[in-house]
């Protein structure tokens, strides 16, 4: 569960350090809603890079900045909806872009949504203590910044087999990091350093985002009104045109968004999917795959998979293959001639490999329950193609230049798209994984048998974190006010 308990001490001195250093807390309400962020800070944001070490960034943690790299306010939820000329569908296939948050990913509203609550509750002291981020990529990108503008000192965590952009950008950002043996698939590793942190004597605290309820709580606040607002905008009658929400499991944070879809949209239908390679829901599987950033071999603790309608596992090697289509020029040019809108195929680069693996998955949702051109299928664009250009260029290296053959091979691959190795969820089918979080929660990382048992059983254990988000504000607000600082901005 997330606590909110307050630490006294901690609290005093989380104040002074958040006074000293200038920064002021947005809320998750700012974070859905950034017409109500004060006008004061909206006016400071105009000379801002997206990008900048600045605390006034922390309130570009939203679905909804300006599509722009520097000095952009709000706009409406950032989106790209993917015709029937790339998806060969005839269903609306959206896709939310995750490219225009601070660091280019999502990840940095799940990192602030385990991190501020602990240190508006003075639970976490950013003046002597480290904040470690453990993840498979954006997470840890996302905590480390979060951690710079919040004051604190951050450690990251993450697989040695990530792409290269990752790293450069840590090592300008990050106190330090850490890299641990395999890639993506490899999360125990991650784990088993974090245990190690814990008995090295060094006064830090393990932000797990596979773990904490704040990754939940913001998914399930923000990107989850988000996506109802878009929603709500792409249909007239979104509660029988709104079929399915399809995501990658990572760290199951981004699943949260589907519990508050099912409140708002009681039809609609929550996909996850995963690497074919380790098909980890489909079948107990493990393996290692080129799906970057999703993790996996595990069932992650925040995910509610009670409410996991399908699980779909793609062939990494098909998004391999169109980020090359997406991302090259011959590529590019061979889409527009094949009839994809020239605005759609110049924005292609807005999606990674996750991202493209969630469209293919949407794109195989689509077909299995045979949606028409009504019908709306969101998705996420975690990241975009700025983390991943080492990849193109090893892709060059190990298949030769791009050609006109191979953006017709790679063109073939995703008109190939089938129903192959995905899977409607029966009761039992979610209860088996489910069952599969016992091995590394209780087992490994220290979790109680009562909980795992009230995550399956006690429907109010889910909605007893979702009932927090209003909480959360209120501690935020009191922690801004006992700065002083937002007053004297708006002065």
């Amino acid at each position: 569960m997330l606590d909110l308990t307050i630490n006294e001490q901690g609290l005093e001195k989380a104040v002074a350090c958040a006074r000293e250093k200038n920064i002021i807390i947005p809320t998750l309400e700012q974070m859905c809603n950034p017409d109500s962020i004060p006008d004061a800070i909206k006016e400071k944001l105009g000379d801002l890079g997206l990008w900048d070490l600045d605390p006034l960034n922390l309130f570009r943690i939203t679905w909804k900045n300006e599509s722009k790299e520097k000095g952009g306010t709000y706009t409406g939820v950032n989106h790209i909806e993917l015709p029937s000329s790339l998806t060969g569908v005839p269903a609306r296939i959206v896709m939310l872009v995750g490219k225009w948050f601070p660091t280019g990913a999502h990840k940095v509203g799940a990192a602030f949504g385990c991190l501020a609550p602990r240190l508006v509750t003075g639970q976490f002291d950013p003046s002597s203590q480290k904040a470690v981020w453990p993840s498979t990529g954006n997470y840890c990108r996302g905590g480390a910044y979060d951690s710079n503008l919040l004051g604190c000192e951050s450690i990251a965590i993450l697989p040695e087999g990530m792409s290269q952009e990752r790293f450069d950008w840590l090592a300008n950002v990050a106190g330090e990091v850490i890299k641990t043996p395999g890639s993506e698939s490899n999360v125990k590793e991650i784990f088993d350093k974090c245990w190690e942190l814990r008995q090295s004597g060094d006064d830090i605290m393990i932000f797990n985002q596979f773990d904490d309820m704040g990754n939940y709580l913001w998914h399930y606040t923000v990107t989850g009104r988000a996506m109802t607002e878009l929603v709500n905008e792409l249909s007239d009658d979104p509660n029988k045109r709104f079929k399915g929400v399809i995501l990658s499991t990572g760290s199951g944070g981004t699943l949260a968004s589907g519990d508050y879809l099912k409140q708002q949209f009681p039809n609609v239908k929550i996909g996850a999917c995963e690497a074919l390679q380790c098909p980890t829901l489909l079948n107990n599987g493990f393996g290692d795959h080129r799906i970057e950033g999703i993790g996996d071999k595990h069932i992650p603790w925040v995910h509610n998979v009670r409410h996991t309608d399908m699980a779909i596992a793609i062939d990494d090697e098909v998004p391999m293959n169109l980020i090359r289509l997406f991302n090259d020029p011959m590529g590019v040019q061979a889409l527009k001639d094949s009839g994809v809108p020239a605005e759609i195929a110049d924005n292609l680069h807005l999606m990674g490999i996750s991202s493209v693996a969630n469209m293919v998955s949407a794109i195989k949702f689509a077909k299995y329950y045979e949606l028409g051109e009504e019908d709306v299928v969101l998705s996420v664009a975690t990241d975009s193609m700025d983390m991943y250009q080492s990849r193109l260029v090893e892709m060059n290296e190990e298949r030769g230049a791009y050609t006109a053959t191979d953006a017709a091979y790679s063109r073939a691959v995703l008109d190939s798209v089938t129903l192959d190795n995905m899977q409607e969820l029966s009761h039992y089918d979610r209860k088996r994984i489910h069952n599969l979080k016992y091995y590394t929660w209780i087992e490994q990382q220290g979790m109680t048998f009562e909980e795992i048992q009230a995550q399956w059983y006690d429907e109010e254990y889910w909605e007893n974190i979702q009932k927090l988000a209003p909480k959360v504000d209120e501690l935020i607000n009191a922690f801004n006010k006992k700065t002083g600082l937002l007053d004297g901005i708006q002065e």
